[in-house]
């Protein structure tokens, strides 16, 4: 039952209803190595009694009180003139815990740190606090672990906005290999040029590690994460999206033109006004009292209608009853909104009349569908069409022919869609794309498409070889776990301890 005691003599074993108490001694006349120059010695200097706790039996903890010697080095030479033995299995020097009890000690302290491992542990019958079981965990040395051949490279917080960290992987294995205490572009510098041996390195869009791998080492092959592309894409089809609102929205409800619209327009009329009379778009930004991105956002567009935006609805609970009303309304016009809600209560409905009546102004009765938001139409144009079902597929048929500026964004998704599965003709393949996209009247899809060309080099390699950041991501969700564990309290540290051990 205990194996670890096979190499003492037990003499005495108290089982009391909280405590299992062993009393043991190591065998006098058996030879000890002297840990410091590892000569056998049987000389024997004096006793002493270690208490020693062990794994929990039948619910209850162990206490092993061993009597161990203190023996004499034989070597002159050493510079250890004394030593206490230890028992294979059972002591550690300077450790009050059997290895057993201590590996279980580790395991809980890697898992959940401080508070939450010291609760644990009350279960499996051991008393520690949390400072003592952080103390366990901070002995723990870290793994060695090899410079990897790909090595994938992202950010996260250690305080949202304040501060952030690099964690560095190994991309292949999912290693984590160091963390950095900052994003600094020298850190980063100085990591690569220490730890030499790295071929490719995978990232995000950040410049900053860019120019970080290029300073390190130039011959480093740098790829860039594709889903980060696809994400980029996603946003600019969105914007893209809602500029042309008023054109897609004829399939939904009918656009309003409200106070926010009027204001476009105005604001609209008041920049390009100024800029046709030469003025800066700085200046343009101070007369007006606007920022300059959005003096750069209505310059941007050459007609006021790409910045009207459709009314964005949010469901309700008239949304299951529509096809009824819709229904209804064409058989009769003239039937008064105090039927309808009769009719539909009595089919479940337990809105207010003034719901219904809001809903029908608004013209959502008599529309195709359901009223569409930019990022619920931008959904239907960067989804699989082999994946949606069949009035998903239909719905986005008209979203495409709205105009022809949505069907050639459209394309232009599909196309890179397909540049997202990795192949040596993808580069090239992209230049064709690039080309289009900059052809197109999409002034996002610009902007976008020059993203691409300054990092190109990157985007090559995301596009031909089969290299992610998908990892490195999973690594940062594991992250947020440890953090939200430790409540913000632990420090710098005991994180990358963590990290790096999880």
């Amino acid at each position: 039952m205990l194996p670890q005691l096979a190499a003492v003599q037990v003499e005495t074993v108290e089982a009391g209803e909280n405590l299992v108490r062993i009393t043991a001694r190591t065998p006098a006349g058996v030879p000890a190595s002297c840990p410091g120059c590892g000569r056998a010695s049987d000389w024997e200097h004096s006793r002493y009694v270690r208490h020693v706790a062990d794994e929990a039996v039948g619910g209850r903890p162990v206490m092993v009180d061993l009597s161990v010697r203190r023996m004499y080095c034989e070597n002159s030479d050493c510079a250890k003139q004394t030593f206490a033995e230890q028992v294979e299995g059972l002591t550690v020097r300077y450790q009050r815990r059997t290895p057993a009890l201590q590996t279980v000690v580790e395991a809980v302290a890697r898992a959940l740190a401080g508070t939450a491992g010291a609760r644990l542990l009350q279960h499996l019958h051991q008393v520690l606090s949390w400072a003592t079981l952080l103390a366990c965990l901070l002995r723990i040395p870290l793994p060695e672990r090899p410079v990897p051949r790909v090595l994938g490279v992202d950010e996260f917080a250690l305080r949202r906005g304040k501060r952030y960290a690099t964690i560095l992987i190994d991309a292949a294995s999912g290693q984590r290999i160091d963390v950095l205490p900052d994003r600094k572009m020298e850190s980063v510098t100085a990591w690569l040029r220490e730890h030499r041996g790295v071929e490719i390195v995978s990232r995000d869009g950040a410049s900053d590690f860019a120019q970080a791998v290029t300073d390190a080492d130039p011959t480093i092959t740098q790829c860039m994460d594709r889903w980060h592309l696809w994400h980029g894409l996603a946003e600019t089809a969105w914007k893209e999206v809602a500029a042309h609102s008023a054109c897609w929205a004829t399939i939904g409800p009918p656009v309003s033109e409200g106070r926010r619209a009027t204001t476009t327009r105005e604001r609209w009329r008041q920049v390009h006004q100024l800029l046709d009379a030469g003025v800066g778009l700085l200046d343009c930004a101070r007369r007006l009292n606007l920022a300059l991105n959005t003096v750069k956002r209505y310059a941007r567009h050459p007609e006021p209608e790409q910045m009207v935006r459709a009314p964005a609805y949010r469901p309700t609970l008239v949304d299951p009853y529509r096809e009824y009303l819709r229904r209804r309304r064409a058989e009769d016009p003239a039937v008064p909104v105090t039927h309808l809600l009769h009719e539909i209560r009595q089919m479940g409905y337990r809105g207010s009349a003034n719901l219904l009546v809001r809903y029908i102004n608004q013209g959502r009765v008599e529309a195709d569908h359901a009223a569409l938001s930019p990022r619920k139409a931008t959904g239907l144009l960067l989804a699989d069409p082999a994946r949606q079902r069949d009035e998903q597929r239909v719905l986005r048929d008209q979203l495409t022919a709205a105009c022809p500026e949505m069907s050639t964004l459209s394309a232009l998704v599909g196309e890179f869609a397909r540049l997202l599965s990795p192949s040596p003709g993808n580069a090239k393949a992209l230049t064709g794309w690039i080309a289009r996209a900059r052809d197109a009247d999409l002034p996002f899809l610009h902007s976008f498409a020059t993203g691409l060309e300054r990092d190109r080099v990157a985007v090559d390699a995301a596009l031909t070889l089969p290299h992610h950041n998908g990892r490195t991501e999973g690594v940062n969700n594991k992250i947020k776990l440890l953090k939200r564990q430790t409540y913000g309290r632990a420090g710098y540290r005991l994180l990358r301890h963590r990290i790096l051990l999880s």
